[in-house]
């Protein structure tokens, strides 16, 4: 057997190359980078494939590139571990395959709120993967209401490492791009780290960022914290900033703290205790409700105050730590395995309407690739949809103001 996990930014490397670990060691895996503007930089390429088995190995792939690379290399399964926008296209190329591989699909991370994005993109493959029990239903209510076919399956979010942190005297800050996305927040977490430091003299307090010196992410990313911090006069000296692997900072970790990052559930796994910020209520944009019930929200002071905490025993099974029992994503792709080796796999339909033809598709793969794009129908496709797109974008905020519209800050892609 073989498998392709197809991966672009960082979150999605990583996610992606720790899925792929979990399939037979007797199976021939391989990670390929697929060219995209958010592609990693090779430090964050290291990070995210760090401890996955495929370090140094990934090679990089162009998508003019894919379709003939599938062809020749005939891969049993491929995993889509990209961004929504790029992974709808990689899906519909894939699809083109003559007896096509079983493509697997999913998120990299916490996915609650379930959203339907996360489903529209993901609509040809064959499995989507996610990674809880809550998840599996909130994403079956989210599909139920409109009528499609996704399978999902369980999994345990695979880059978890159970082994207990050897603990340090560091409280480690987990930044997100996104969350929470205005300044006067984000300067208000850094009240809060700036505040932990002069407090505790004797602990580092670490601000652990994804991206350096103009590094991609797969969230753009307004006033990162280094920027602010830069900005301040008086930063307490222990209050840093670092990159590199999570690990790597969990191990030191006295506390961990978080608005919604998915290393929560890491920092969880290693036995570091937590305060989840609720310094900004609980909402699906700041992308936390999943911690309602989980004992884990708190304040600045908590944070100050090295009050950290533990997760409440009932909402672990249905929140990332089930049982091992319960995962299915592998006997399900079992399953589609068997399928494909009595007939070809069917093409599932996309879930995007006909409106544009050939040339809203071209929009859509110039708008994921970018540059990387070089097809001439993509270009025309730029040229003309950049003014149409500006002018329904103003026709949107100007129903909004007249409140008539609703602005959706976040959607889980």
């Amino acid at each position: 057997m073989r498998a392709l996990a197809l991966v672009d930014t960082d979150s999605y490397v990583k996610w992606g190359a720790a899925l792929l670990a979990q399939l037979p060691d007797t199976w021939v895996r391989e990670v390929a980078v697929v060219a995209t503007p958010g592609a990693p930089s090779a430090d964050q390429l290291g990070a995210a494939l760090a401890g996955s088995g495929f370090e140094g190995s990934a090679r990089a792939v162009t998508l003019d590139a894919l379709l003939d690379r599938v062809r020749i290399e005939r891969p049993d399964v491929v995993i889509v571990a990209m961004r929504g926008p790029a992974a709808s296209v990689v899906l519909r190329v894939l699809s083109l395959v003559p007896n096509r591989p079983v493509l697997v699909s999913g998120l990299p991370g916490i996915s609650i709120p379930a959203t339907w994005k996360a489903l529209f993109y993901r609509a040809q493959a064959d499995l989507m993967v996610l990674h809880s029990k809550r998840e599996i239903r909130e994403f079956r209510v989210v599909a139920g209401k409109r009528g499609w076919t996704h399978r999902l399956a369980l999994a345990t979010l695979p880059f978890i490492d159970r082994r207990p942190a050897p603990g340090g005297g560091d409280v480690v800050f987990a930044v997100q791009s996104i969350v929470p996305r205005e300044r006067p927040e984000r300067e208000r977490v850094l009240d809060i780290l700036v505040e932990t430091a002069r407090r505790n003299p004797a602990n580092r307090v670490v601000i652990k960022v994804r991206a350096v010196g103009g590094e991609q992410q797969t969230h753009d990313e307004e006033h990162s914290y280094p920027d602010l911090l830069a900005a301040r006069t008086e930063a307490p000296a222990n209050l840093v900033v670092a990159s590199g692997p999570m690990s790597a900072a969990l191990d030191g970790a006295l506390g961990f703290v978080t608005v919604s990052s998915t290393a929560s559930i890491e920092a969880i796994a290693r036995g570091v205790p937590l305060v989840v910020l609720d310094e900004f209520g609980v909402s699906d944009d700041l992308i936390n409700p999943v911690f309602l019930g989980s004992g884990l929200f708190g304040d600045g002071e908590a944070v100050a105050a090295l009050r950290f905490a533990r997760p409440d025993a009932d909402w672990l099974d249905d929140n990332y730590f089930h049982d091992e029992a319960d995962v299915d994503w592998t006997r399900a792709l079992d399953d589609l395995l068997a399928l494909r080796a009595s007939a070809p796999l069917p093409e599932r339909p996309s879930l995007r309407g006909t409106l544009g033809g050939l040339l809203r598709r071209a929009w859509e793969r110039k708008q994921a690739f970018g540059e990387h794009d070089r097809s001439a129908l993509g270009a025309v496709a730029l040229a003309v949809g950049t003014p149409a797109r500006a002018a329904l974008l103003r026709a949107r905020r100007l129903r909004r103001a007249n409140g008539r519209g609703h602005a959706h800050v976040w959607e889980r892609q």
